[in-house]
């Protein structure tokens, strides 16, 4: 096996020993990517002591292809309860992302199990990136740097956001893009991140951040729709991209013409949060605390208001980890007591939403080092005046 994925395993099996866990499953395609480098449909077990199985639905041969451990046709479950070994085991799996089905399958598999919730467990794990995952990180970023620098050659008034959305999407798959941005969320998902112009910027969706969207339908409603970019309007670029599952994600501001005043101050307190926060980002720092810090300066700016939203649809944090999935842990808002440590990747997205007229604001995601921090975003920081 990889020696990568056989050192993620066995990390799992140290924090499964400590808490107590007999066995995890996991069935998550974030995590089976993970753990085997493979996303097979199927079973990965877990025991605290011993070989990993992956238990494969389909495709076996190309599970055996791309993953150097022991995998086996799923032909029973009882098949899972042999690796497991135990009568009364104690059972993890991640509960925000297991099909109530799928539980029920395995409950009846391990009738007299104890279960317990591992979330916790992988995605702390996942918050410390090896060095091969932050160059596929940068990978993504220089991707996202050459498709915006094309994508700005584009950008014409009365061209709509959809139309500019979709010339980023081909510039990005072009460059190695994989089409999807996994999310978390529960009914969250994106493709390459979101084009928004004028008043649609600040039109509120149920996507948990600063910007909304129309999107072009009632099936999709958030993101890049059908609205014209005009002159003196913000547009916000944030634009990410995903490499061989990693994630970039970084915002930039543009404007044909110049922003009024009340927006270009708003931008103009963005930037001094970033800085703000590039100060305090460094290792052994309280993540709660960035948070807070930049609540006191969009305050004493008199933004409150406006940041990372609009009063009731503020979104309540300053930055989140990235990597396999777009909002990984840690996350900078309040009661996240997690203190920032090497390896850690995390964007930071100070924005300010202005109904009516837009939202402004900046992005970058940072590697946490051993004596501060290293942007892995490599496009020209600042406003863009086209």
């Amino acid at each position: 096996m990889s020696q990568e994925y056989f050192l993620r395993q066995q990390r799992l099996q140290r924090a499964m020993r400590e808490q107590g866990i007999d066995a995890f499953i996991l069935i998550h395609s974030v995590a089976l990517l993970y753990f085997t480098g493979t996303l097979q449909n199927g079973y990965l077990v877990v025991p605290a002591e011993g070989e990993s199985v992956y238990f494969v639905r389909k495709s076996v041969s190309r599970g055996r292809q791309e993953y150097e451990g022991r995998v086996e046709p799923l032909e029973s479950m009882e098949a899972l309860a042999a690796v497991v070994g135990k009568e009364k085991p104690v059972i993890a799996l991640e509960y925000d992302v297991t099909p109530l089905t799928y539980f029920g399958r395995l409950q009846k598999t391990f009738p007299d199990a104890v279960w317990k919730d591992g979330t916790q467990i992988v995605r702390e794990l996942r918050m410390y990136k090896s060095a091969q995952e932050v160059e596929k990180i940068r990978e993504a970023a220089r991707a996202v740097d050459t498709a915006l620098n094309k994508m700005l050659e584009y950008i014409q008034p009365g061209m709509t956001e959809y139309e500019l959305m979709a010339k980023v999407d081909y510039e990005l798959k072009r460059l190695g893009h994989i089409g999807i941005m996994r999310s978390r969320g529960y009914n969250a998902f994106l493709l390459c991140g979101v084009v928004l112009a004028g008043p649609a910027a600040a039109v509120p969706s149920y996507f948990d951040g600063p910007a909304g969207g129309t999107g072009i339908s009632r099936a999709n409603p958030q993101g890049a729709g059908n609205n014209r970019i005009e002159r003196n309007q913000p547009i916000l670029l944030d634009v990410g991209c995903c490499f061989d599952g990693y994630m970039i994600d970084q915002t930039r501001t543009a404007v044909i013409g110049q922003l009024p005043d009340e927006l270009q101050y708003a931008y103009d307190v963005s930037e001094r949060i970033a800085r703000e926060t590039e100060r305090l980002l460094r290792p052994g720092a309280v993540c709660e605390d960035l948070y807070l810090a930049s609540l006191k300066i969009a305050e004493e700016a008199g933004l409150i208001d406006h940041y990372m939203g609009y009063k009731e649809d503020r979104a309540k944090f300053l930055g989140h980890g990235v990597g396999l999935e777009i909002d990984e842990l840690p996350v900078l808002a309040e009661k996240f007591k997690t203190r920032l440590a090497p390896g850690m990747v995390i964007a930071v997205e100070p924005k300010f939403t202005f109904p009516g007229q837009g939202v402004v604001g900046t992005e970058d995601t940072y590697l946490i080092t051993e004596t501060g921090w290293e942007r892995l975003s490599v496009n020209k920081q600042g406003l863009i005046r086209l």
